[in-house]
């Protein structure tokens, strides 16, 4: 190694900043500021107001916690990061309109990063990439904008999150952390960092490029079997078999995997496997098997809302100028996530049809879902007032409301879809 390589620094002088606080970056600014002296940054000033005032929109951490974190500052301006020697980059990495990956955010984060970056520094990426990203992508940005050489002057390492948004049992400190440097020294100190906050341990991978490839495998994993079990629901409708009730029978064998049919959004499954598939399509490889699992289940909005026409049609309701009501907007139950939902894809898909839909959905934040989907939430549905009422995420609010209360809301004749099977078969008209 070259002469001027600049030493890393130890744990007792470290000093963090946490770049992007959302889902993923305000649980492990709160975490290491417990610890650590950590600037928490994002852009948004409001965010960091109601951080302030002990307020978190993902509730994801609540005011008690964030006053635990006695060594966290949280911040929007850029210049409070500058002390800082070691940068964790947590903000989204989404994808646009044609299903290609968006490095915006990254790029952006980097830039920032790049600006303030000094000799000795560590910047550690937890963001879902592509393998090769973090060394291919990001550090050019970081050397551009520093003028410092990577692997001389500062290093980096790749932890991929595993948060769950609305999981209050798989909480950041109790679940395993991957980790990786760009030399050994970086591994070792990086891997150490994290164990100081991790309860349930660490695991090393052997390089960056491995850490980001085991991150979007697992999601991926996810994304096929989802897959193969929405192809099995599909299949078994025509059938008129009862999914649920043939997934129950053959999970009695100890080594049958639990999955269930489903909408698959999210910041995580339904965007990951195309940052995968994007990288192997510009290595010259078309994968087969990922890109068919991604299509059946980014139809599966569709399918959803053709059995739900159908059911209608059967019952002589008239479905032009229908009015169905959809329970629940985010992409999963007891969050008010409403990233990359495809609940949004029933709700075209409907109105493709006349169908006047509305929404209600107790945990969504009713501006995010004007701003995001051009959706006006419905405070209190009407009773007597829908053809058909489609129960699309397994809210408690829902469940505790009984099958009873929400048949309420609709006219005689109507068609309840329990898409999430969240009542009895009897209860429900439909089901996945």
């Amino acid at each position: 190694m070259p002469d001027r390589v600049k030493k890393l620094p130890s744990l007792d002088q470290l000093k963090i900043a946490v770049i992007g606080l959302g889902y993923v970056g305000l649980p492990l600014a709160v975490e290491f500021g417990k610890k650590y002296p950590v600037v928490g940054f994002d852009i948004d000033e409001g965010r960091i107001a109601d951080l302030h005032d002990g307020r978190d929109v993902t509730r994801e951490v609540d005011a008690a916690e964030l006053a635990e974190a006695e060594h966290l500052v949280l911040t929007a301006d850029r210049a409070d990061v500058a002390g800082c020697n070691i940068f964790i980059v947590t903000v989204p990495t989404p994808i646009d309109a044609h299903k290609r990956p968006d490095l915006t955010p990254l790029i952006g984060a980097s830039e920032t990063v790049g600006s303030v970056l000094k000799r000795g520094d560590i910047v550690i990426y937890e963001s879902t990439v592509y393998p090769g990203a973090t060394e291919e992508d990001c550090v050019p940005v970081l050397e551009r904008v520093s003028g410092l050489k990577f692997n001389v002057d500062f290093f980096a390492g790749y932890s991929p999150e595993r948060i769950n948004p609305g999981d209050k049992t798989h909480r950041l400190p109790n679940i395993r952390k991957v980790t990786s440097g760009s030399t050994p020294g970086a591994a070792e100190l990086i891997d150490a960092l994290y164990a100081s906050i991790i309860t349930a341990g660490t695991y090393k991978a052997e390089s960056i490029r491995v850490a980001e490839a085991a991150k979007v495998i697992e999601n991926t994993q996810r994304d096929l079997n989802i897959a193969l079990v929405n192809e099995l629901a599909i299949i078994f409708n025509k059938m008129g078999i009862d999914t649920e009730a043939v997934l129950k029978a053959a999970g009695t064998k100890w080594n049958f995997l639990p999955f269930r049919p489903g909408l698959v959004g999210g910041h995580c499954i339904g965007v990951d496997p195309y940052y995968l598939t994007h990288k192997a399509e510009a290595m010259g490889y078309h994968p087969q098997v990922i890109l068919a699992g991604r299509r059946i289940n980014d139809g599966m909005g569709a399918y959803v809302a053709s059995q739900m026409v159908k059911a209608m049609l059967k019952r002589r309701i008239q479905v032009d100028g229908a009015r169905v009501l959809v329970l629940g907007l985010t992409f999963k139950e007891n969050c008010p996530d409403l990233r990359n939902t495809r609940v949004v894809d029933v709700i075209s898909e409907l109105r493709d049809y006349g169908v006047a839909v509305d929404v209600h959905d107790p945990w969504a934040d009713p501006a995010e879902a004007r701003h995001e989907y051009a959706l006006d939430l419905v405070a209190h549905p009407a009773p007597e007032h829908y053809d058909g009422i489609v129960l699309a995420v397994a809210h408690t609010q829902y469940r505790e409301m009984g099958a009873a209360t929400i048949r309420a809301l609709g006219r005689a004749g109507h068609v309840l879809y329990d898409l999430k099977h969240v009542f009895a078969a009897d209860e429900s008209d439909l089901r996945l």
